[in-house]
């Protein structure tokens, strides 16, 4: 499975997200291939979620065919376990 941590710019925030989930999902002893994309290219980007802020969140779900998960605070680590955690219940994986 693959997931997109998604920024306006694509490089700053968004590298960020992917190391915590990353980090979030290596505690958890689970599998899930992470990348990075900006609000333009993830369109064109296939994956299973999206990890995103709360401000991007409504934009990038109108035009997606996949679910959108939202972070406040990426170097929460607590968090962002929290919200992985919701992505593979959803997908039945845990």
């Amino acid at each position: 499975m693959k997931v997109l941590a998604v920024c306006g710019f694509g490089c700053g925030s968004s590298m960020i997200l992917k190391m915590s989930i990353d980090k979030a999902v290596s505690q958890l002893g689970l599998s899930l291939e992470t990348d990075i994309a900006d609000v333009t290219t993830v369109k064109g980007m296939p994956c299973d979620a999206i990890f995103t802020s709360a401000e991007l969140a409504d934009t990038l779900s109108s035009g997606s065919s996949v679910p959108v998960y939202t972070v406040k605070k990426y170097l929460d680590i607590n968090e962002v376990t929290s919200v992985v955690k919701q992505f593979f219940k959803d997908k039945k994986l845990l």
